[in-house]
């Protein structure tokens, strides 16, 4: 298996090298710094379950913990209200370094406040983002950063990552600069932060990742940060030609193509998560297993039901492309990986897996392709994951499964060299 895997990266390489996309880099030249996103979360809903009530957020400290990509010496940090239906204040926010990726403390001499068009509080309008003034803060490439903020009455409706992998913490009164929160609360979810930006040299870039529950990290280790795009981020890292590219996951748990399931659909938070963050080069588009999966629990499903919404997830597949070649921006197409053996699978549904995967596999759609159906696939069972790349719900890859997949994608795609 191993060296069937060194031979698909192999070809993924042979293919990264081939004409499929000319970047115009006359176009993009500039010695100047540049700000880039290093770290951004999809944001969404967050369903009741997942949702800190009201009083756990009056007069509350909230401190969460954030791996980045690639560093810098200058910083900016999103906070968001996008689905908030009142202003939002933030009476302060503080960034320092935590203490472990896992741990409600911080360094306390890192600590420091950040501003808002020199403001030390910020209202956030609702269905908005507001975004720090720069400052200075020494962060390490694939370091963690802690952001703490203070609000002194809740979100009328909360903004929210909830598959964060994870762990934040709260308290009551305002300790932004606390050396740790005594007896905090603890929650695996993100709220009300959005996106970290660093400033990077010239040539610096973000590669985005827009996908499903298998891009968010389902079946990952909490607080282990070995998601299929943090091992893409550590090897970017590794390679001294890549040093300076960014990886950003815009994955959402239970995210469509066509429909909104949780958080909006692909289509509808396109320009938020994909085009707004700054400095994005390059996509991935790994999303779909929801959609074909949704047709499982509709038991008189007909044979065209299933082919309108294959066509229709083609249709949304070529928006993407369309839309994001109009910014400039290199798309790279993931196969639905396999679900044989999980609640979604079905016969009819596997054939519409099939047809889909030849659509992004077929030249003249996306710019190039990462078939990450072939990497974890069981050769002897090709409708299922292999043994080791299974989480165990059949659905989501294992820590195992995340790495050959971030292993397979070709680090020669990217890279201030780079003509792809």
């Amino acid at each position: 298996m191993k060296n069937a895997r060194a031979i698909f990266r192999l070809f993924l390489v042979l293919l990264a090298i081939s004409p499929v996309t000319q970047w115009s880099w006359a176009k993009r030249h500039t010695t100047a710094p540049v700000w880039i996103s290093t770290w951004g979360a999809s944001q969404q809903i967050p369903e009741p379950r997942n949702t800190l009530p009201a009083e756990d957020l009056t007069d509350a400290t909230v401190r969460q913990i954030f791996h980045v990509s690639v560093g810098g010496s200058l910083i900016r940090v999103h906070v968001s209200n996008a689905f908030g239906t009142e202003p939002l204040h933030f009476t302060s926010v503080h960034i320092a370094k935590p203490v472990a990726t896992d741990s409600p403390a911080i360094l306390p001499d890192t600590d420091k406040a950040l501003t808002f068009a020199g403001a030390p509080d910020v209202t956030v309008p609702a269905g908005a983002e507001f975004v720090s003034d720069p400052i200075g803060f020494p962060l390490a490439p694939l370091s963690d950063v802690a952001v703490t903020y203070h609000l002194d009455e809740p979100p009328a409706r909360e903004t929210s990552h909830p598959g964060s992998r994870a762990t934040s913490y709260y308290v009551h009164g305002d300790q932004v600069s606390a050396a740790t929160l005594e007896n905090p609360g603890r929650i695996d979810h993100w709220y009300q932060v959005s996106e970290i930006d660093v400033q990077a040299d010239a040539g610096s870039a973000v590669v985005s990742a827009l996908g499903d529950s298998i891009t968010d990290g389902h079946g990952a280790t909490t607080n282990g940060n070995d998601r299929w795009t943090d091992v893409l981020a550590s090897r970017l890292q590794q390679s001294p030609g890549t040093q300076n590219i960014a990886v950003s996951n815009q994955g959402i748990g239970g995210n469509h193509l066509l429909i909104d399931g949780l958080g909006p659909n692909a289509l509808a938070r396109f320009d938020r998560d994909v085009l707004a963050p700054p400095g994005v080069r390059w996509l991935i588009v790994f999303e779909g297993v929801n959609d074909l999966g949704e047709l499982t629990h509709l038991k008189d499903a007909t044979p065209a039901d299933n082919a309108t919404k294959v066509d229709r997830m083609i249709a949304a597949y070529q928006q993407i492309i369309l839309r994001a070649h109009a910014h400039g921006i290199i798309v790279f197409g993931a196969t639905i990986t396999p679900f044989g053996g999980s609640f979604y699978y079905r016969p009819d549904i596997e054939a519409d897996r099939q047809k889909v995967n030849e659509w992004i596999r077929a030249p003249g759609h996306f710019d190039a392709l990462i078939d990450f159906d072939q990497v974890v696939r069981d050769p002897q069972q090709p409708d299922r994951l292999l043994p080791a790349d299974d989480c165990g719900d059949h659905l989501h890859p294992s820590p195992a499964g995340y790495k050959a997949m971030g292993d397979a994608i070709p680090l020669a795609w990217f890279g201030t060299q780079s003509k792809h």
